[in-house]
């Protein structure tokens, strides 16, 4: 059953929203979503993702990128492998050259996963990993640097190599053998700032899935349910639907949303009081949805208080939504920023906006009071940002919300349309 069709224990029925029904999966509770993107979609989408890393080495001068973040890699190759291990255990790595090869780098017996994707010219096996290495991890050190220096030395025109995340030890390898290292993250996250239109449709159907999610947890928002049980209908339709991770817990109701940024745990909501999330959802196609939304437990009608919060964090979503255009500055945009009241300083959040693609990513614009007029860059057309707001003031509960637009040439168009609050 339903929650709409159930009668809570305070013996009145839940509020039944119309608009928020219409996103939950119709294909039911026991089937998951299934994506209609084409397969040539996503094989234009991993060609674009490559040309885009080749073009900024080029830009930096660079021979080759090495790659250990599996966020990374997935956007070179479209190649995942045990991402969350990897993203703690360094156990396989893709270098791409500008002018040559992209060779993967896999972990031992799983070479087999990345049969078919087009864009990978080599597979070798990992080298060195302290995990599996232990008192031999010196000598397969210096196998690996001795590899990676050969494949410079063969296709790169010269040895400024690019590296996203190296601990000092092979880092300090790849020095001996006279290769200059460069900050790879920094060139890999400018690549993935600019998205093409068939990121855009993977994209939106990452956030489907999301808003599916969002309106199973809130079909269950109700008197007696746990943080951690609505949390988990949205990991649940993530997963079934062939979605990643999520990258928080943020989800706190009543007096556990002020302070911001505890994660859900076993508290017992009750009747009334005010729920607020962040979905932070790596979904299908690796693509982030990240969504906030807040409403009240058992949907009943928001107190003067909870209406006053709503109605700043709904202000501040609709002034910086209105004000984003393509060309303009970091500065211009904190400038003509939304101001945040100052009896709501004191709790606020550190990003008024932020990029995203397959995770959260640069640039992440500070709100006004925390901006540096030193921080510089330009919002370009085909950027995704998201736009963020939470409310809260001493004693209060939090408001927290957040949308995901692309920018245009018009200005901000959303990507998400899970409906607001109705104050």
């Amino acid at each position: 059953m339903l929650l709409r069709d159930r009668i809570s224990d305070q013996g009145s029925t839940l509020f039944k929203d119309e608009r928020k029904q219409a996103y939950l999966n119709p294909a039911g509770a026991d089937r998951p979503l299934i994506s209609p993107v084409p397969l040539q979609t996503l094989d234009s989408v991993r060609r674009y993702r490559l040309d885009r890393l080749r073009l900024q080495m080029k830009e930096w001068d660079c021979s080759a990128l090495l790659l250990y973040d599996p966020v990374n890699i997935r956007y070179a190759f479209d190649s995942s492998n045990m991402a969350i291990w990897t993203m703690h255990n360094p156990s396989r790595y893709a270098l791409v050259v500008a002018d040559g090869p992209a060779i993967m780098f896999e972990f031992e017996g799983s070479e087999h996963i990345n049969d078919g994707l087009p864009d990978i010219d080599e597979i070798r096996t990992s080298k060195f990993l302290f995990f599996t290495s232990g008192n031999l991890v010196e000598h397969r050190m210096t196998d690996w640097a001795d590899e990676i220096a050969d494949v410079m030395k063969s296709h790169g025109r010269n040895t400024r190599l690019a590296v996203d995340r190296l601990e000092p030890a092979p880092a300090s390898e790849l020095l001996k053998r006279g290769l200059e290292l460069l900050d790879g993250q920094e060139l890999a996250e400018r690549a993935r700032s600019i998205k093409s239109l068939q990121e855009i449709e993977l994209m939106r159907w990452t956030i489907r899935v999301c808003e599916a999610g969002m309106a199973r947890m809130y079909e269950v928002s109700e008197p007696g349910r746990t943080e951690r049980e609505i949390w988990t209908e949205l990991h649940f339709e993530n997963a079934r639907s062939g979605g990643e991770w999520l990258e928080t817990k943020l989800l706190t109701a009543g007096p556990r949303t002020n302070p911001w940024y505890q994660e859900c745990s076993d508290y017992v909501i009750k009747h009334g009081e005010m729920i607020s999330f962040d979905t932070d959802m790596i979904g299908p196609y690796g693509y982030c949805a990240d969504l906030s939304r807040s409403w009240t437990c058992g949907h009943v009608a928001m107190s003067d208080k909870q209406s006053e919060l709503y109605s700043a964090a709904l202000d501040q979503i609709e002034h910086n939504l209105s004000i984003i255009r393509p060309g303009m500055t970091f500065v211009d945009f904190n400038e003509k920023s939304w101001r945040i009241p100052e009896k709501y300083l004191p709790y606020r959040y550190t990003l008024a906006v932020h990029g995203t693609g397959m995770a959260d990513e640069w640039p992440g614009i500070l709100l006004h009071p925390d901006f540096d007029q030193n921080f510089t860059g330009v919002i370009e057309e085909n950027m995704v940002l998201n736009v963020e707001s939470l409310i809260a003031e001493a004693g209060s509960e939090s408001i927290k919300l957040e949308t995901q637009v692309l920018v245009t040439s018009r200005g901000a168009e959303r990507l998400d349309s899970f409906p607001w609050e109705e104050i």
